[in-house]
């Protein structure tokens, strides 16, 4: 906090810290004290209603922002023969099978995200101790193990989120970065609560998202209304 100083508390003094806004002023207003002088990231963090220590309440997936992430990810892949191939032709930073594994175990890891095709799985699960932990481990829910590698590549470049709930019932997300337009923005924010909403568990009682916050990376943090995601979303957030 002390780092941020001035502009930090000029910024906060233009946000009403009990208001609850639509997304479309939490995104103006966020976008508007993004002042850093590099392209700070749009963060969204989401509370949900859910206990995800149960099976039945845990929250994850994918999301395709329509406006990409502002991130340039660098993606692995595990494959071999024509799918290794294939995803170095769709574009991937890193392919291999064997020799991508000696690379990971050695700590060369320069890539932000793993695919892989289903029968090199016994092969990667051997690093779920160095994957897993970094949240990289490839896993079929969100679509990183695959037999279609290509696609896979493409959306991870393209502005795939991966998203999963923590122990607190917390989500968090970057969906964009300040150079981009309030429109992107507010766009991009709706695609990710709209897959938020879409993933409820079917072990959610009572109220499923209790808080969302906007933030820039340097930025306060700006509430959006939860009713107000739900009912533009058509979802019900009520118990």
């Amino acid at each position: 906090m002390a780092n941020r100083g001035k502009r930090f508390a000029s910024a906060l003094a233009g946000v009403d810290r009990d208001a609850f806004y639509t997304v479309k002023d939490a995104v103006e207003l966020v976008k508007k004290n993004a002042g850093a002088k590099f392209d700070e990231t749009i963060e969204v963090a989401i509370n949900l209603g859910v206990d995800p220590r149960h099976a039945d309440q845990m929250v994850r997936g994918v999301c395709d922002l329509p406006n990409g992430t502002g991130r340039s990810l660098r993606v692995a892949v595990f494959a071999k023969d024509a799918k290794a191939e294939e995803a170095k032709k769709a574009g991937a930073d890193i392919v291999g099978a064997e020799d991508l594994m000696a690379k990971v175990q050695a700590g060369e890891m320069d890539f932000d995200k793993v695919i892989a095709t289903p029968d090199m799985m016994p092969l990667v699960g051997r690093l779920g101790q160095i994957l897993g932990p970094k949240g990289m481990m490839p896993n079929p829910k969100v679509g990183t193990v695959t037999m279609d590698i290509a696609k896979a590549v493409a959306d991870s470049k393209g502005g795939a989120v991966e998203f999963r709930v923590e122990k607190a019932g917390i989500i968090h997300a970057g969906v964009g970065k300040a150079s981009f337009s309030e429109q992107a923005l507010a766009q991009n924010v709706s695609a990710f609560l709209s897959a938020i909403m879409r993933a409820k568990p079917t072990g959610a009682k009572g109220t499923y998202v209790k808080k969302v916050t906007l933030s820039s990376t340097m930025g306060p943090g700006v509430k959006i209304d939860p009713a107000e995601v739900a009912a533009s979303l058509g979802a019900s957030n009520a118990s």
